[in-house]
């Protein structure tokens, strides 16, 4: 039985990458969550909308490219690209299919900003409470991912 294992010091950079990458996303999408489903009840022209758009584009979208470059870095590293482990099939899974959500979640909530600030209307339009959906699935998706991360289950 083994209680602890050490892990080699060229493992340490991408690892870090790699969690940093993803604790901006996670950041970021906590914020974009909350800006958006607030807007929901927002009266001033899409504020709230706006900063939502800005924090995925500007926060999620460069977020997940460091997470995930730096996961192929340490899955190169650890020799897991052809594994079968079941979190690392969760971790890939997660990041390729969250990036769809990502940009579409951003192009709506682009346009829902769009609209806001145009027509002077309430920030809570369909395509920001879309918007607002996606991005709450995603954080839910990424908790699950950071569980599997953190357990690592077989």
């Amino acid at each position: 039985m083994v209680l602890a294992a050490v892990r080699p010091d060229a493992w340490n950079f991408p690892l870090l990458i790699h969690v940093a990458g993803a604790m901006l996303l996670v950041g970021s999408l906590v914020l974009a969550g909350s800006a958006l489903i607030f807007a929901w009840r927002d009266n001033g022209g899409g504020t709230l909308v706006r900063l939502g758009y800005r924090s995925l584009l500007l926060g999620v979208i460069p977020g997940w490219i460091v997470m995930r470059a730096g996961a192929q870095w340490i899955a190169s590293k650890e020799h897991l690209e052809n594994s079968n482990l079941s979190w690392v099939g969760i971790g890939f899974g997660t990041s390729e299919g969250g990036a769809l959500l990502i940009i579409i979640a951003t192009v709506l909530a682009a346009l829902a900003w769009r609209r806001a600030a145009r027509d002077e209307a309430v920030g809570g339009s369909a395509m920001g409470k879309v918007a607002a959906v996606l991005v709450s699935i995603l954080i839910v998706a990424y908790v699950v991912t950071l569980w599997a991360m953190t357990t690592k289950p077989s």
